[in-house]
């Protein structure tokens, strides 16, 4: 199989930077394809701006969904953006790898997406009707690909708990897993999550890595999340709220979970 790391951190030296190198190692051992966006180390330009779009006329108005809608249509994208888009096609499974900032990723990342989630690449496809409200949520251009979160924090697992100061993890990487993997169709698996990293010493590591082996072992074979499908019968549309029948009462993240 193919997969692409999308790494985020500024330091290789770091438990972040040794957490990827083992992860290369490990699936390449098993006889998978590996590549590496490594974004701090290309100088990713995380601002999208007017010049993402090579051949867009000087002194129009910068508008960024409809210069990225004529860029990637026409094929004027600025190169580093089209070549991420190639590796994303290429992957069976995707790994976003960061460390939980400001209870987000890194802004590199979130930069990565704005440019590289073109419209029509990303958003902005199929049908819109009464009764299919594009292809997203479930469907779209990244449909069967499947797609995993590795995230370390220095706070404790408590602390991320659902009764926990920092809020539960799960609804913390909600709009990460929901909104930006769940939305152009990949398959979202469980979040791999190392707490209390500032503790991780010689012993812990080893565990740590083990634990990460077996997840890389069953990319294919683990349950994805069960987001509800937008235009499989839950929603209204094009409303786009749940049907009173469903999760009746439920409000919040965990109303678009199939197991309420």
């Amino acid at each position: 199989m193919n997969v692409l790391l999308v790494y985020a951190h500024p330091e290789p030296g770091s438990l972040n930077g040794s957490l990827k190198d083992f992860a290369v190692r490990h699936l390449e051992a098993a006889g998978h394809a590996v590549q590496v966006s490594d974004l701090y180390a290309m100088q990713w330009k995380a601002a999208i701006d007017a010049d993402d779009n090579t051949a867009r006329q000087a002194g129009v108005r910068f508008d960024p969904v409809l210069d990225s809608q004529q860029a990637y249509a026409s094929g004027t994208q600025s190169p580093d953006i089209a070549a991420e888009q190639a590796k994303l096609q290429w992957a069976d499974a995707v790994i976003l790898q960061f460390p939980l900032w400001w209870f987000s990723m890194p802004a590199i990342l979130k930069g990565w997406v704005e440019r590289v989630y073109a419209y029509g690449f990303a958003y902005g496809v199929g049908e819109h009707s009464d009764q299919h409200w594009g292809d997203r949520y479930g469907e779209g251009t990244l449909a069967g690909k499947r797609a995993m979160l590795m995230v370390t924090t220095g706070g404790w697992e408590s602390h991320y708990s659902p009764r926990g100061i920092n809020g539960a993890i799960d609804d913390i990487l909600f709009p990460i897993h929901h909104g930006i993997l769940f939305y152009p169709g990949f398959e979202v698996l469980p979040p791999f999550v190392l707490y209390r990293t500032g503790k991780v010493d010689e012993a812990a590591y080893g565990k740590v890595c083990q634990e990460l082996a077996g997840r890389l072992d069953s990319l294919w074979q683990t349950e994805p999340i069960p987001f509800r499908k937008q235009n499989a019968g839950d929603y209204e549309i094009p409303a786009l709220t749940l049907k009173s029948e469903i999760a009746p009462g439920t409000v919040g993240f965990a109303a678009h979970m199939e197991t309420v």
